[in-house]
């Protein structure tokens, strides 16, 4: 216990908080041996660390167990040598569906991993707080839908319960393809665009062992409003053991829900403006140079407008945040 504790905090002591401010929706954290993928998981809960936390929602892939579906830890413990860790049984409960092959299914944890390490680091960083562990193994559309409409419900009746979604990232690459197909990973997270990642994931030209816990955790981080994801530190299994030829990806990431500057409020109704100078004048949508992350991540729009007595004129938008907001703006 002493070894582990020593270890774990060394790792959150030593990660840099980021500045990002608004609401933690929801973490992504790597579940690789601590020599390999410790160092980048001590910046998620860094940022974690001193928030009002109650419940996790732990979301992993099942690694071992041929599992169908989505499986729901609903009773007891789990255990490490820093404790024991109860298990929130009303919320693991609301969760389950059999008839939508979300059930519990206890064999699918016997020997999985990708939760049991992150457990550790919740002890050394909040207090008072339970888990609902969570398998995702092969999912139908069904338990996918309704999995995600289930914890959306959870969450919005809950001020106090964080998601996070265990995975690493690449596997077994060259350090330089592995660090592409990372950053277009992580860009896309950034972004919150779910079709985008669910699209690079189908070519192949990304990887995540985690994948579908990623792709449900900002789904349910969207539809509580989440705006943007933050990169608190990325680095692969090359950075530490000096081998290159064949790495695996590790990212730390923070899914928050921001409000708009007024410099970003001001940088929308330029476009706005310009956009229709130049369309009426022109014929042309004019290009525009944005490197602000909260309007490159994707975002909804929708314009009502209306003659001077209150009549409808025409409306445009989209109820979907399909692309940079900046676009939809």
């Amino acid at each position: 216990p002493e070894i582990l504790k020593q270890q774990v905090d060394n790792f959150i002591s030593v990660a840099e908080p980021s500045k990002q401010d608004g609401e933690l929706v929801a973490l992504i954290c790597p579940h690789a041996g601590y020599q390999f993928s410790g160092a980048v998981a001590g910046y998620a809960y860094r940022n974690l660390k001193d928030r009002f936390v109650k419940t996790v929602i732990l979301i992993g892939p099942s690694h071992y167990y041929p599992l169908k579906g989505i499986s729901v830890y609903k009773r007891g413990f789990f255990r490490t040598p820093l404790g024991d860790i109860e298990v929130d049984k009303d919320i693991a409960g609301a969760l389950i569906k059999e008839d939508s092959e979300i059930a519990f299914n206890p064999m699918a944890f016997d020997k999985e991993h990708s939760l049991e390490v992150q457990l550790p680091f919740l002890q050394r960083t909040l207090k008072g707080f339970k888990i609902v562990p969570v398998l995702v193994g092969a999912p139908t559309e069904n338990s996918i839908r309704s999995f995600i409409a289930g914890l959306t419900e959870v969450m919005r009746q809950r001020k106090d319960i964080i998601i996070i979604a265990s995975s690493d990232l690449s596997h077994y690459h060259g350090y330089e393809d592995a660090m592409r197909m990372d950053s277009r990973f992580i860009e896309a997270v950034q972004r919150l665009s779910i079709e985008e990642l669910q699209l690079l994931l189908s070519k192949a030209e990304v990887e995540a062992c985690g994948a579908w816990p990623v792709l449900i955790t900002m789904a349910v981080a969207r539809n509580l409003g989440a705006t943007e994801g933050i990169l608190y530190k990325y680095a692969n299994s090359g950075d530490v053991t000096g081998d290159r030829t064949r790495v695996v990806g590790y990212g730390a990431i923070g899914l928050y829900r921001t409000q708009l500057s007024e410099e970003d409020k001001a940088i929308l109704l330029r476009i706005a403006k310009e956009t229709v100078y130049s369309y009426v004048r022109d014929k042309k949508t004019p290009s525009f140079n944005i490197t602000r992350k909260r309007l490159l991540a994707n975002g909804a729009t929708f314009v009502t407008i209306k003659d001077r007595y209150g009549n409808l004129r025409g409306c445009i938008g989209n109820v979907l945040p399909v692309m940079p907001l900046y676009e939809s703006v």
